[in-house]
């Protein structure tokens, strides 16, 4: 009888660490011949979400239509025999991982070799993934979960974080967290989540925020346009913003709703739409009318991307844009329209 107790013991800690690896590991789904991706005459043809650039060059696109690899010569859409996903958000981790945010699946690593999807089966905080971000330690945060490679922490109430719908973390250059949500801003010191405010009040729905090179934090989102340089706030715009990238020059771009634009705003393509890519330059930031450039407009703008060469990528509606400085280009046939 003792035996039997023992074995039954025996096989209940194998169940169990066979609950705990399932939960860290994530569904594999191993490339073949039928899920090499397709290469593709054009980009996306849906919203896009996010671009990024990996570090040999190439260029991957979160799109609702799949995740979308560009050498420089033709696309392919790497997930089009995986998943049928909407995806928002993507990351080249510093282990060169590729990590693709879903709304509803989940999260997919891609290693080149085999794609792994994590979802709430697996620990992950929530199935809808629009934030992705590794912190200086390795760790990969998808809005409020934070994976370590093993595990997944999720951040609660009980952190402080009162709102798990996530936009955006950043990793200061002090060491803090800056998490944004639909809700307000937060500020983790690692040990607790604590609300961000100005004069008291509390920021609404950022949907981006970045640290520039010197050091200042800008947000952006419902409230407009803002930069704080550890004492100071300075507000740019009140319109809408979603997205924010400052380029090598220190140049900062924004996409924003371009509606009742002020007159300092210079329109160098197309006619006033619903919203703006926009180029605020670097040398004029502390100018209370800085020189900013409307660089086009469309029915609405994500992500933004520059890449090695200067040129900057962005998402719309109906997929993905490049402007080289002069010109804006679509990739919506095999050499993109101009």
């Amino acid at each position: 009888m003792k035996y039997v107790h023992v074995y039954a013991l025996f096989l209940m800690v194998v169940f169990c660490t066979s609950c705990r690896q399932n939960q860290t590991e994530g569904k594999k789904i191993m490339i073949n011949s039928e899920n090499k991706g397709v290469i593709t005459s054009h980009g996306p043809q849906s919203i896009t979400r996010n671009i990024i650039q990996d570090r040999k060059g190439n260029i991957w696109i979160a799109a609702f239509d799949g995740i979308f690899r560009y050498d420089g010569k033709s696309f392919t859409n790497i997930t089009s025999k995986v998943s049928s996903a909407r995806f928002f958000s993507v990351l080249e981790d510093s282990k060169g991982n590729l990590w693709f945010g879903s709304i509803g699946s989940g999260v997919y690593r891609y290693d080149g070799k085999s794609f792994q999807n994590f979802t709430t089966k697996d620990g992950l905080a929530g199935n809808s993934v629009t934030c992705i971000y590794e912190d200086k330690t390795g760790n990969i945060w998808f809005g409020a979960s934070r994976y370590d490679g093993k595990s997944f922490r999720n951040f609660t109430a009980k952190d402080g974080l009162s709102n798990n719908n996530v936009n955006s973390v950043i990793e200061d250059k002090t060491g803090k967290f800056w998490v944004a949500t639909t809700g307000n801003i937060f500020v983790y010191d690692g040990k607790k989540f604590n609300v961000f405010t100005h004069e008291g009040k509390s920021f609404s729905n950022v949907r981006s925020i970045i640290e520039d090179k010197k050091g200042n934090i800008w947000l952006g989102g419902a409230d407009g346009l803002w930069r704080y340089d550890g004492s100071t706030f300075t507000n740019f715009i009140q319109k809408f913003v979603g997205h924010i990238i400052e380029d090598k020059k220190g140049n900062i771009w924004t996409s924003s709703e371009s509606a009742n634009s002020p007159a300092w705003v210079n329109s160098e393509i197309g006619n006033s739409q619903a919203w703006a890519l926009s180029r605020f330059d670097g040398k004029y930031l502390s100018d209370k009318k800085p020189t900013v450039t409307e660089i086009t407009n469309k029915g609405m703008i994500f992500g933004i991307l520059e890449t090695f060469d200067g040129s900057i990528w962005f998402g719309t509606f109906d997929g993905v844009h490049r402007y080289d400085g002069k010109t804006i280009s679509d990739f919506k046939g095999e050499e993109g329209q101009k």
